[in-house]
């Protein structure tokens, strides 16, 4: 695959990912750990989703969108998890020009979709608590998918304008990517063209949705919060905030590492630390995101128990 044919340079066909430690004890260490992380976020997620649509229920628009919710942690994850793993076993891990591409767009894809699906839960509760007595006509099943599939082509968007990004780029130097994925960043480091447009581009885009989906979080919570307080009921407003919780401790989990990675100075933190960070909100978030919901929900909690005992003794 050949790009830049004139001049001394040769363009690159590969890429080789540095990973997270060259110590092959701490390489196995840190293999058995993730591997353990990735089976358990696969399965919870799925039985997330599998107990979702066999439980009637859970049938309404919160469980909906934390079904699809389950699939993109699925998909976030399974986009960097495998290739990382294969990182720990080899000496040198390559990953091809087309291959990186893909990586990172899945990884963008998923990533933004998660944004957009806790944005949707947020408005949501939002409906839920400040306005009860309208909610199956503002949360009806045409709305909700509306928000689906916004979601789906916001990804779509916002990993497009990376990949593009991406393949508008010359590589004809380096090829070592200091990151156990292809991360855009570095890869825009490693980059002999000029990377004024398909930096800013990228950029742009995916800070638009998070700045726009931490706008109707933030909007929709400090109306809950408002509407929670004039409540009279102890008990109602224990039982208002206790639906939102789980969906904060996903939402504070989530952000607040995105926020670390790209709201923060450069040089406020090292490559090293980047690297840890992308770790838990790219494989470790995808794995608490069930064990919140169902630990905290008391809906999910009385499916669960329902389902097992149907099980137990058919």
């Amino acid at each position: 695959m050949a790009f830049l044919e004139n001049g001394n340079y040769t363009a690159l066909t590969e890429f080789i990912l540095l990973g997270l430690t060259n110590d092959p004890v701490l390489r196995v260490i840190l293999f058995i750990i993730i591997l353990c992380i990735y089976l358990v976020t696969v399965s919870g997620n799925f039985s997330t989703i599998l107990l979702i649509r066999v439980s009637s229920q859970l049938h309404h628009p919160m469980y909906f969108f934390l079904s699809h919710l389950a699939f993109a942690d699925i998909g976030y994850s399974s986009s960097v998890t495998p290739n990382m793993l294969v990182n720990f076993l080899v000496e040198r891990n390559t990953i091809s020009y087309l291959g990186c591409g893909i990586q990172l767009g899945s990884a963008v894809f998923f990533g933004t979709v998660e944004c957009l699906l806790l944005a949707a839960m947020a408005y949501d509760r939002f409906i839920a608590i400040c306005s009860p007595l309208l909610y199956s006509n503002k949360m009806s099943t045409q709305v909700c998918v509306q928000l689906l599939i916004g979601s789906y082509i916001g990804g779509f968007l916002d990993a497009s304008s990376f990949t593009l990004s991406f393949f508008s780029l010359l590589f004809c130097g380096p090829n070592r990517v200091n990151h156990f994925f292809c991360d855009f960043a570095p890869l825009v480091k490693l980059s002999c063209s000029d990377v004024s447009v398909p930096a800013v581009v990228p950029s742009f885009t995916a800070g638009s949705i998070i700045m726009m989906t931490m706008l109707v979080i933030a909007v929709s919570y400090i109306y809950i919060l408002i509407t929670i307080l004039k409540m009279r009921s102890t008990e109602g407003r224990h039982k208002a905030f206790s639906t939102c919780t789980s969906h904060l401790t996903a939402v504070t989990l989530f952000y607040g590492t995105i926020t670390f990675i790209y709201v923060m100075p450069k040089s406020s933190y090292s490559t090293d630390q980047n690297k840890v960070v992308s770790v838990f909100y790219m494989v470790v978030v995808p794995m608490l995101n069930p064990i919140i919901y169902s630990l905290r929900n008391k809906e999910i909690k009385g499916a669960m128990k329902r389902q097992f005992g149907k099980n137990t003794f058919s």
